[in-house]
């Protein structure tokens, strides 16, 4: 299948408050069924297991932080540089504080 450029429609640069909102509801219940998932193994003393809870947490917690973003207006908006992070950032990780650029800067 190939994918024509000149067919497909361009995708606004910033999300609307309904479809970031609707994004990270996504992102919050897949978290909560992999969170409910581990718990249900029964394998609560395994470190392997405990790290990935440890990971969701977080992730849930950006979440929540992207939801205040979303009410307070400055959802879209890098916390580094101040730019709009990309439309299609936002639509591989809705709860992203940060563009490329200053996502590697603030991990290095």
């Amino acid at each position: 299948m190939s994918l024509d450029a000149s067919r497909t429609e361009p995708r606004p640069e910033r999300l609307t408050a309904h479809e970031a909102r609707q994004r990270l509801e996504h992102a919050r219940a897949t978290r909560m069924t992999q969170l409910r998932a581990l718990d249900e193994s029964g394998q609560a003393d395994d470190r392997l297991v405990a790290a990935q809870q440890d990971a969701i947490g977080r992730v849930l917690k950006e979440i929540e932080a992207a939801f205040a973003r979303v009410d307070d207006g400055t959802y879209g908006a890098c916390l580094g540089c101040g730019k709009a992070v990309p439309g299609e950032r936002l639509e591989i990780l809705p709860y992203t504080r940060y563009c490329v650029a200053c996502q590697r800067r603030a991990a290095a």
